[in-house]
């Protein structure tokens, strides 16, 4: 019987082996924990983060809203770097929900997919 843990790292080693994140485009990835959320932007070429942001000290609100608040955050920090296009790394998650809310308010704040 395989678990969800283990399906869902199936899928993330299947999607990391087709994108990768380079110097022009770096890759956005996403953690979800029970409680909160964390983004990085990664440049694998070097193996260094560029740009990251979680949801950690943000004041009672319902996840999703959290989501997309770190999604604002992360495009913010990202253009500031001089990011302007990522490649969005779901890390093995369903593209709904959080990860869905991240991406969405990303993508309002100027980043480009």
């Amino acid at each position: 019987m395989i678990t969800k843990i283990e399906r869902r790292l199936k899928i993330k080693y299947r999607v990391r082996n087709k994108i990768s994140g380079t110097a022009e485009r770096p890759r956005m990835s996403v953690f979800r924990s029970n409680k909160q959320i964390y983004v990085q932007v990664i440049n694998d070429d070097t193996q260094k983060t560029l740009v990251s942001a979680s949801s950690l000290g943000f004041e009672k609100m319902n996840k999703s809203e959290q989501a997309a608040k770190v999604g604002a955050l992360i495009a913010k920090k990202a253009l500031e770097a001089g990011i302007l296009a990522v490649v969005f790394d779901r890390n093995g998650y369903l593209y709904h929900g959080r990860v869905k809310a991240v991406a969405d308010a990303a993508r309002e704040a100027g980043l480009k997919f």
